[in-house]
């Protein structure tokens, strides 16, 4: 039985402690400073106001002044958090980070969370590379956990297929892996990190364009199915594209970590549900301004204006084959005929 230290009681976070009980492991949820408010209401047995699931049976919870008790003893810690407060609660937690008095015995650190990272100097780095820079651990061995999963399902004990991906010839991801692995719970373990953390926030960016052939749909009373599949077909092969120029494998961006998240995310969400507003006939701003006025968040938007900077500034030569991806910033930014500008794409 191992000790593992989930950082972040949101849906995703809560939802991890379900494979880790069901495999006996003793489990520290930890929520961060905007969970404290709702952390008694499951802790108590009543549902996750994310998954609508309760807590998995046994699970710690502690709230967020007590960051050092949860991460005690850990042998495999989790960074489940929202990807805007990934870096701080990674600079709290790091302190924290050993299993014994010799400061180099680290847990397995596992990230959850995916997004660009953008240096005070503009540029992009992946999410693993600025953590290990908030952790002050240029080394340190990250397994990025990416692929079709949503919270809700994994919380409630639905099969799940997901990646781990780890740089040390996948090691670390075979052990959280195993840690983690359940009949419902399936992860595959490779090395390309690049890979999967380059799908995880670009599948939120492409989802919007898939929305918006749903928005078509809704707004035209007929199918854009045909037009939906070459929308999906065009992400997929943009995706490989960037993966391979930073260093990743194009084989991840046909595998879960990327149309495989794709499909899901495409399928519900909130990418999609924006995506769907503008196919339907809203602007991207009214489109926004009614997902904020909703409380939602929506996460390839931000992902779209780094992924933009990305190419022009870091992948040059392939910008001119990543045409579906300017084009869905093209109608973030308002272009006024949002159905030519993806046709144009495909």
């Amino acid at each position: 039985m191992a000790r593992v230290t989930i950082l972040g009681a949101g849906a995703m976070g809560s939802a991890l402690a379900t494979p880790l009980r069901a495999n006996g492991h003793e489990v520290a949820l930890w929520g961060t400073w905007l969970d404290d408010h709702f952390l008694e209401e499951f802790a108590d047995g009543g549902p996750h106001p994310g998954t609508k699931v309760p807590l998995a049976g046994g699970t710690e919870v502690f709230t967020s002044d007590r960051i050092a008790d949860a991460l005690a003893g850990a042998d495999a810690v989790i960074v489940a958090v929202a990807s805007v407060g990934v870096l701080e609660v990674s600079r709290r937690a790091a302190p924290h980070l050993t299993r014994s008095a010799d400061p180099a015995h680290r847990p397995v650190l596992g990230l959850v969370s995916k997004g660009f990272h953008q240096r005070t100097d503009g540029s992009i780095d992946l999410m693993p590379e600025a953590v290990r820079e908030a952790i002050e651990d240029p080394g340190a061995v990250i397994v990025a956990i990416g692929g079709p999963c949503k919270a809700n399902e994994v919380a409630a004990g639905r099969f799940t297929a997901t990646a781990f991906a780890s740089t040390d010839d996948g090691r670390a991801a075979t052990a959280l892996a195993d840690l983690m692995r359940t009949p419902d719970y399936q992860p595959s373990v490779s090395d390309d990190e690049a890979g999967l953390e380059v799908c995880a926030p670009l599948k939120n960016v492409y989802a919007i364009a898939l929305g918006f052939a749903d928005g078509l749909e809704q707004s035209t009373g007929e199918p854009w199915h045909n037009f939906k599949s070459a929308i999906f077909a065009k992400a997929s092969q943009e995706m490989g594209l960037v993966a391979e120029a930073l260093g990743g494998r194009v084989e991840t961006a046909f595998g879960l970590p990327g149309v495989g998240d794709l499909e899901v995310t495409g399928l519900s969400g909130r990418n999609k549900v924006y995506g769907a507003r503008i196919g339907a006939g809203e602007t991207a701003a009214e489109a926004l301004e009614h997902m904020r006025e909703a409380g939602q968040t929506v996460e390839g938007v931000a992902a779209s204006g780094l992924a933009e900077t990305l190419v022009t500034t870091q992948l040059a030569s392939i910008a001119d084959r990543l045409t579906l991806l300017a084009a869905i910033r093209s109608i973030l930014d308002g272009a006024a005929d949002p159905l030519s500008v993806i046709r144009q794409a495909l």
